[in-house]
């Protein structure tokens, strides 16, 4: 194992970058930068039946969205390239070939029915379906049999007997498992190609990882490493098996959940700020020193100690994700937060998809007057709605509002004033109502709640004289008018 930090991530491209995996690769980014090491990612697309089209871009798209970037990968080389497995192929036959002429791995010809008899029959004695090793040991003559046959073998590693395999893991302490847990494992299918746990376990020793973090869905391929790390005359890495994310009930996160939106381009999609969504995930399972909850991602590298990474499930709580957006979409340049909410306003048909130089600054002035209550960009939809109805719905509190006494008065005043106003600005509004306020003798809520309600059917809202100005002059005089009775 080398001295150096090196740390991989190694996504399968059969589909988009889920929650999960986004938390792998951004803690093996931390670990790397905290201390000085190497990131690097391995595509391991050996699994070619459930590769996607686009599947490879998009993991590499959303991982650099995140702001995670990386020192050896398949679009920046390296020296221990190829980081495409199925460029690697030379590499594993190789060391197949050395495990087979040291007789610790053996040619199997088990068919896929024989194999699927042989579980059932275990199965139905009570006992855990394995191998059971039939091909362990077979003669020259068996074998030409079998290949007369034109049967095509599989390779498997010889497992050895009551043998117990342990190691430190950096999460969760000591684990150990013995041998007789496992048959011998196929390690080059039919085909050709490596199976996972072989591969990773050559990639790993030819890259020089130096530590491996990853889910704890791992644990139980880790002694089918130890075993070929062994075999080769290799000393592994250090593993570090990081605890299951769920949701808020405490269910393991399954594709099916629809409490939780699980792939990272869908927050994307959504509005979330990728700076919130570092820090939101580096939360998932591992907690800082003291309350903070809020932090850049040079302070999370400065402070990441794995130390720190959590014995128990990480629940995902939205509610905490939907704070941290918030925060990081108050605090952002509201250019940009207009940038990514006008195009869902456009998506629901509110605003036209060309806009004119006018359009576009009455739709940034829109989205800058809803930012801070803004949980993603996308919300804009729903939070400025009351600027795109041809009725207003009333609130049963704004009902009772407009039933008092001095509504009328207050209303045609405000009404008359914003028509005869050449000047339609938010501080002229404000004078405006000044004006209606010395005039008819009412002030605080009963001259702005009514106003308030007439043009918004709501008791409470953002600013009103910018509120007012956005309806636009012809809007405003038409709702206020309406409630004049």
């Amino acid at each position: 194992m080398s001295t150096d930090i090196r740390v991989r991530y190694a996504p399968s491209p059969t589909g988009h970058l889920h929650i999960g995996n986004a938390r792998t690769a951004l803690f093996n980014y931390l670990y790397a930068k905290h201390n000085n090491g190497k990131f690097i990612i391995r595509i391991e697309d050996t699994d070619v039946k459930r590769n996607i089209a686009g599947g490879e871009e998009s993991q590499l798209k959303y991982l650099k969205w995140l702001g995670i970037e990386w020192d050896e990968s398949i679009d920046v080389g390296g020296e221990y390239g190829p980081y495409r497995q199925t460029e690697r192929l030379d590499l594993y036959r190789k060391y197949t070939q050395e495990l087979l002429d040291k007789g610790l791995a053996y040619r199997c010809f088990c068919t896929e029915e024989e194999l699927e008899q042989e579980r059932e029959e275990q199965s139905a004695r009570g006992e855990t379906p394995r191998y059971s090793g039939k091909h362990r040991d077979l003669t020259p003559e068996q074998i030409s049999a079998f290949e007369a046959e034109g049967r095509v073998a599989s390779i498997r590693f010889r497992v050895p007997e009551e043998r117990t395999y342990t190691f430190d893991d950096m999460v969760k302490g000591t684990i150990s498992f013995n041998s007789k847990e496992s048959g011998d494992f196929v390690i080059v299918k039919k085909d050709g190609i490596p199976t996972y746990n072989y591969a990773v376990a050559v990639d790993d020793h030819l890259m020089k990882i130096s530590h491996v973090l990853r889910g704890e869905d791992h644990i139980s391929n880790t002694p089918r490493q130890l075993m070929i790390y062994e075999a080769l005359g290799w000393e592994p890495p250090q593993f570090g098996h990081m605890t299951l994310i769920v949701n808020e009930n405490h269910k393991k996160l399954s594709k099916r959940d629809e409490s939780v939106i699980q792939f990272i381009e869908q927050y994307d999609q959504l509005g979330y700020l990728p700076e919130a969504m570092f820090n939101f995930i580096s939360l998932l399972g591992w907690s800082p020193e003291g309350e903070e909850e809020i932090f850049s991602q040079e302070q999370l590298i400065s402070i990441f100690d794995t130390k720190r990474l959590s014995k128990s499930p990480a629940v995902f709580d939205t509610h905490k994700l939907a704070h941290l957006n918030n925060h990081y979409i108050k605090h952002a340049d509201p250019e940009r937060i207009a940038e990514m909410a006008i195009p869902h306003l456009q998506k629901a048909g509110r605003i036209s998809s060309e806009l004119s130089a006018e359009q576009k600054e009455w739709a940034y002035t829109l989205v800058h007057l809803y930012q801070e209550q803004m949980n993603s960009a996308s919300d804009i939809v729903e939070l400025s709605e009351v600027f795109f109805r041809s009725n207003l719905e009333l609130e049963s509190e704004g009902e009772a509002v407009l039933a008092e006494e001095q509504v009328p008065t207050v209303l045609k005043a405000f009404a008359d004033k914003v028509q005869a106003s050449e000047e339609f600005t938010p501080s002229k509004m404000a004078a405006l109502i000044k004006e209606v306020q010395k005039e008819t003798g009412f002030k605080g809520k009963q001259l702005f709640m009514p106003i308030r309600v007439a043009l918004t059917g709501q008791t409470h809202g953002r600013d009103l004289n910018q509120t007012i100005v956005l309806l636009g002059r012809d809007t405003v005089i038409e709702r206020l008018l309406a409630q004049v009775k």
